[in-house]
Parts: C-alpha cells; sequence; structure tokens
C-alpha cells in the first residue's frame, strides 16, 4: 500500500491506458476503473480507453459484467493496459437468464398472436378507434390470463437480475459458507430488486462480503 507521506511526494497526473480482454484483440468498453487510494471512478470509452489521474503505485480496481475484476499497479511514466479476465460464472448465468427471457417472450407473443393485443391493458383511445377489441381486452379470458402473464413475467426478470449477482458460486467464491448456512443465508439476506437493479459486480461482492459478516455475527450471539 501507497503510504501518505510517499504520496504527498509524488506528483499526481493523468494516467491514460486502455482495458482489453484477456486472450483476445477485444477492446472492453464501459469497464468501471477506479483508484482505490481516492476513490475517484472513471468508465472506459468506446474503444476501450480511460483517463483518470493518479500517482505511481496506486491500485486500480477495474470491473466490468462478466470479467472477473483486476487489479492493476500504476507505473511510471508509460501507459497502462488492463487485460480482464471473461468469468465463466456470470457469463453462464447470463446465458441463463437470456434463455429465460426468450422463453417467456415468446409466451408473450403468443398472448398477442390469440387477440390479446395490449395484455389485458387497453389504453384509453383503444375505446374509441377500437371498442370491441378494448372490451374484450377487459372481460376476455385471454386477456385475463395475459395480466396474470405480465405480473408474473416482470416478476421473473427482477429474479433472473439478481441471480446473476448473488448465486451459490459467487457467495461461495467470497465466503465459506456451504451446506445447510449456505442455504440460510441466501435465503435470509437475498437482496431485494430495488437495491440490485443498478449492481456491477463490485458492488454485488461488496454486498455478499458486508451481509455475510452480519450473517455470522448474528450466528454467534
Amino acid at each position: 500500500m501507497t503510504s501518505i507521506s510517499s504520496v504527498s511526494a509524488q506528483q499526481e497526473f493523468v494516467l491514460k491506458g486502455a482495458v482489453m480482454e484477456k486472450g483476445a484483440s477485444t477492446r472492453v468498453a464501459a469497464a468501471q476503473i477506479i483508484n482505490k487510494r481516492t476513490g475517484l471512478s472513471v468508465l472506459s470509452s468506446d474503444f476501450g480507453l480511460f483517463q483518470i489521474r493518479a500517482v505511481q503505485g496506486d491500485t486500480l480496481l477495474v470491473i466490468k459484467i462478466e470479467y472477473s475484476d483486476a487489479e492493476a499497479v500504476v507505473p511510471a511514466g508509460k501507459d497502462l493496459i488492463v487485460y480482464l479476465d471473461r468469468g465463466r460464472t456470470l457469463r453462464e448465468v447470463n446465458i441463463t437468464g437470456q434463455s429465460k427471457k426468450q422463453e417467456l417472450n415468446d409466451i408473450k407473443r403468443d398472448f398477442k398472436n390469440k387477440g390479446s393485443f395490449y395484455q389485458g391493458k387497453p389504453p384509453l383511445l383503444s375505446f374509441l378507434f377500437k371498442p370491441l377489441t378494448a372490451v374484450y381486452e377487459l372481460l376476455g379470458r385471454t386477456p385475463k390470463n395475459a395480466r396474470r402473464f405480465g405480473r408474473y413475467y416482470e416478476t421473473e426478470m427482477q429474479q433472473s437480475l439478481i441471480d446473476g449477482f448473488f448465486n451459490e458460486v459467487i457467495i461461495q467464491n467470497n465466503t465459506d459458507l456451504k451446506g445447510e448456512a449456505l442455504e440460510k443465508y441466501m435465503l435470509d439476506y437475498r437482496p431485494e430488486y430495488e437495491k440490485a437493479k443498478n449492481w456491477t459486480e463490485y458492488d454485488a461482492v461488496k454486498y455478499i462480503k458486508e451481509s455475510y459478516k452480519s450473517y455470522t455475527d448474528t450466528l454467534k450471539k
């Protein structure tokens, strides 16, 4: 760790760098680069480039969904390239989520093909221009099922997002929980959608570590 005295003796500068995918020539856009000393955070551009204020010896934490986190030490007098390893776990979770979303979208399309154009929620103007369709949407059996499915669809999409950040593999990688203790923790500390909807992998790991400490402290009592 860089000491306060050594930092004060150095002059801060604007570090230029790039984020690349390990083992490929792909540049990684919208990766979050955090200077762990200052807390300053920037995002890589569409071309994977970034600039951030730092001093030699600072540690940068680089985060991107579907990639494993990476750390890099700021060098002296030269640009920095950070390589991210595409994480299998998050990618598999994402693929599963996309498959579920596709399946639900197919069902939604089936409701539309059966005549439930508005999924049971006709707009006001439809009563003026398509009155029979609007009445059917309110009274028909298919629209009723469409409304029910609409609620289910929204819930499933929200839970899939949470699953991408809060699952057994990620938790076990960051705690020593196993078996019944792991199951109880996942039930007691599963985050709400409103909390998790804007998370990065860094936010998820931070939450898991903090809630794990709270969980173990509760067990001690």
